[in-house]
């Protein structure tokens, strides 16, 4: 392979999230209309590298991702070791709302995955005039938990291959052993107990928003539904559900599972393309 460059750029802005002040580190790549993504549970943005240096997006999309804090390369806040993280799902909504408003970004996209998948939800309930439209990855509204959470946090256990472990099975068989391998590289280095942090939001009723469904007015703000025909933690169940209460459009992706953009890129974009030509024309 030749030596070069990938088109992605990578920084830190220190800004305040939640009332305390952070280095958050972004990538981003292209102009035009912001693509904000979020990543799933214990992960971080390396789940979108491949979205972030496909140019037909980026011609005309400023793709933006960041690590939230405790995850990647954004540290825990000052502190952090005389506490345990939860995600909470007002937490979230105003994490989302600090990151926009320090990157200045008017009436972003935003996709997120999994849990990103369900905040989007949050977001179109909450706040749907701040958003030029939302599309949510793998979303549903609610998942119960399928696995002993006290196994994530555990001085005894390697907890990154632990949490490999619970979703490796999440990803779609037909993947290929590079893609697959490195996303559950992504879990394996998630830090004590942030997997299971992001999983408070995900798996308690902080994060159910089963009840809300119906005050969603995708008129208001559009949302787009894409959920991998593998996923059996976001099921295509679930997503259809939110599609016919909601009116959002929905597309269940073939041979693709929960990390479709890290899992089949190619594939993937096949699926979003359409979906960023829509809102394109908004």
């Amino acid at each position: 392979m030749s030596p070069r460059y990938e088109a992605i750029a990578g920084r830190y802005l220190r800004c305040d999230l939640l009332g305390e002040p952070h280095r958050l580190y972004i990538e981003e790549a292209g102009q035009g209309i912001p693509l904000l993504c979020m990543h799933t549970a214990g992960a971080d943005t390396r789940q979108y590298r491949g979205l972030l240096n496909d140019s037909r997006i980026t011609k005309d999309f400023r793709v933006i991702a960041f690590d939230m804090p405790w995850h990647g390369k954004t540290s825990p806040p000052p502190g952090w070791q005389d506490r345990e993280y939860q995600l909470t799902a007002p937490d979230y909504v105003r994490l989302i709302l600090d990151v926009i408003n320090a990157l200045e970004l008017e009436r972003p996209i935003v996709m997120g995955c999994s849990i990103g998948g369900r905040i989007v939800l949050h977001l179109a309930h909450q706040h749907p005039d701040r958003f030029r439209a939302l599309i949510g990855l793998e979303s549903a509204p609610y998942a119960e938990a399928y696995y002993d959470l006290s196994w994530l946090n555990r001085p005894d256990v390697h907890g990154g291959m632990v949490c490999a472990g619970v979703v490796s099975g999440l990803i779609a068989p037909t993947v290929a052993a590079t893609e697959r391998w490195e996303t559950l590289w992504h879990y394996m280095q998630s830090g004590p107990g942030v997997f299971k942090g992001d999983l408070y939001f995900y798996t308690t009723p902080d994060g159910d928003i089963r009840d809300k469904l119906d005050q969603i007015d995708v008129k208001l703000c559009p949302l787009f539904l894409l959920t991998g025909e593998y996923d059996y933690s976001c099921t295509a169940e679930a997503t259809l559900d939110i599609a016919k209460r909601t009116g959002a459009p929905a597309t269940i992706m073939k041979g693709l599972g929960h990390f479709p953009m890290s899992e089949d890129t190619e594939k993937f974009v096949s699926y979003l393309l359409p979906v960023l030509e829509k809102i394109r024309a908004l």
